[in-house]
């Protein structure tokens, strides 16, 4: 059963058993590697407050696969005045990658994410050519390619593109 449900203090300790697997876990080849060099901490420097407040925040929800933590869905305001309003998701550990986990979750990330805000017209998700697993599902999912900002992300000595989705409230609806 895959549930979105709120990260509370408690689930922590397992989020950070997740993300920092190993010194360079996979899912970090693939969520913007190019913004930052990833830095692997300590169990104690992750619980302090300003590492782990994000997931606590309303804009997070984790992923629960049979009551375990698997990964996270997440939103932000490119721009609240405009109501553009963006997502995102990750699943940490690659043992749950394409066995439909992100499309479910995805899924019903839109579903909140048009409830909660009834008054935005579109959800918009933006990965990078890197991550043909996440361009696949976007498709997958009804979003429409609406950008392609040619190599503009740097990584490894290669350039790729930014790539831009969206759906519009009235699509999606459509779709379900």
């Amino acid at each position: 059963m895959i549930e979105l449900k709120k990260i509370l203090p408690d689930n922590l300790t397992e989020l950070y058993n997740i993300m920092y697997n190993s010194k360079e876990p996979e899912w970090t080849k693939f969520n913007a590697p190019y913004f930052n060099e990833f830095k692997f901490l300590d169990l104690d420097t992750f619980l302090l407050k300003n590492h782990n407040e994000f997931f606590l925040s309303d804009r997070v929800l984790g992923i629960f696969v049979n009551n375990n933590l698997v990964g996270i869905v997440t939103k932000h305001w490119e721009s609240f005045i405009t109501r553009w309003l963006e997502v995102g998701i990750v699943i940490y550990n690659e043992e749950y990658w394409s066995k439909g986990i992100g499309e479910k979750a995805l899924k019903e990330w839109f579903d909140i994410c048009f409830k909660e805000h009834p008054e935005i017209a579109r959800l918009g998700l933006t990965t990078w050519s890197g991550n043909i697993g996440m361009m696949k599902l976007s498709e997958k999912l009804g979003l429409k390619l609406e950008a392609r900002i040619r190599k503009v992300r740097y990584y490894k000595d290669v350039y790729y593109d930014s790539v831009k989705y969206g759906i519009l409230r009235e699509e999606y609806y459509k779709l379900k």
